[in-house]
């Protein structure tokens, strides 16, 4: 065995796939073009404070399963604001987003379960279709046609499609009005990972409440929606938005909310002080529109030169092909040496196994911040070969 990992380690390091966390610390200096944090919320000083009541008030930990003594009221509360502001029926909370994904997946999957899943979907679902020992067919990246084709050949009773909204390295929307047309016509549940857009997307009242809420998705039979919590909210965990009889199955048969610890009720406060901010202030969202906007115009000259583009986005990703994993990994360093952090996507955490950089705006940028940010990336990708 250690003779292999050995092997392992030598294969990384020539295709310069190392990974290592890099610590940082409560002060840091970067501007942060890295994280999720979209609307800024993870350091705001009211779902800070909410998460130190309930650590107060409740401890550390939830000290066991959801179904043993795990919930607390505020898990009730937050399941309950949460699928209002999706606006779909009931919530159950998961200690993670990956775990939501897992357990949703493997309580509606098996051998009577046909899965056809756009092959961008997150690793998250990958690994849940896997578990659920259904057959599992995977479309042309956002192609409506495919899908309806792998669905009209299905033997199996039931069926299940699998998209995300915003896709978290490309950044693009999933056609979702003609996957829901596609679930209404072949009787499948159209399972939706919001994981990029609760917080950030939706427009008029809806704006910042995700892309099912205000649309014929919301609440619709046949329309389940998985959530994290980790990222627009600032905070901890992941849930499942669906119809009270989907909760009620899950509570019975998610093995990932069954056995596991429940989420911390600190984790739990944040997010329910989160999804009250995102409501009262849905000028947040607008705002991570715009900065993301903002970075692609700064970032379209450098990139013109070499013929390339920012693949702009509705939402807060954009996305940056780079020519290696070596030189993205270099372009990722540069910047951070420059005071600017920024995500460094290599295979195989890219569906098209091109090397990217993602940067990811946020609400609390500053136009003092998005200028520097976009003259340092500018100077990288100029001097790239």
């Amino acid at each position: 065995m250690n003779q292999w990992l050995e092997r392992q380690a030598t294969v990384r390091d020539r295709r310069g796939l190392v990974r290592r966390p890099l610590p940082r610390a409560a002060d840091e200096q970067f501007i942060d073009l890295a994280s999720n944090d979209y609307l800024g919320l993870a350091a705001d000083p009211r779902v800070a404070a909410a998460a130190a009541a309930a650590a107060l008030e409740w401890g550390a930990g939830a000290t066991s399963s959801r179904l043993v003594s795990g919930t607390t009221r505020l898990h009730l509360d937050l399941e309950q604001e949460l699928a209002m502001l999706a606006g779909m029926e009931t919530a159950l909370v998961f200690s993670s987003g990956y775990l939501a994904n897992i357990g949703v997946i493997t309580a509606l999957g098996g051998p009577g379960t046909l899965i056809v899943v756009d092959e961008h979907c997150h690793a998250s679902m990958i690994d849940g279709f896997r578990l659920s020992r259904s057959r599992t067919e995977s479309f042309t990246h956002n192609s409506v046609e495919d899908a309806g084709r792998l669905l009209a050949d299905r033997e199996e009773p039931r069926a299940l499609i699998a998209v995300e909204s915003l896709y978290s390295v490309l950044g693009d929307e999933a056609p979702l009005a003609g996957m829901l047309a596609l679930a209404e016509e072949h009787d499948a549940v159209l399972l939706i990972d919001e994981a990029h857009s609760l917080g950030v997307t939706g427009s008029g009242t809806f704006q910042g409440r995700g892309s099912v809420a205000g649309t014929a998705l919301a609440g619709h039979p046949n329309v389940i929606v998985t959530a994290t919590l980790s990222k627009a909210l600032g905070s901890q965990g992941g849930a499942v938005l669906g119809s009270a009889l989907l909760r009620e199955h899950l509570v019975n048969r998610a093995r990932s909310f069954i056995f596991d610890t429940g989420l911390a009720p600190a984790s739990a406060a944040a997010a329910l002080a989160a999804v009250r901010i995102i409501r009262d202030e849905p000028w947040r969202a607008g705002s991570v529109r715009s900065n993301a906007a903002a970075l692609a115009a700064g970032l379209a000259p450098a990139l013109a030169s070499r013929g390339a583009a920012v693949e702009q986005t509705v939402g807060a990703v954009q996305s940056i092909a780079m020519p290696s994993a070596a030189s993205a990994l270099a372009a990722a360093e540069a910047a951070r040496t420059a005071g600017v952090r920024i995500g460094c996507f290599r295979p195989p955490s890219v569906p098209d196994g091109i090397s990217r950089l993602r940067l990811t705006a946020r609400a609390t940028l500053t136009p003092n911040e998005l200028d520097d940010c976009c003259a340092v990336l500018c100077g990288i990708l100029e001097e790239l070969p």
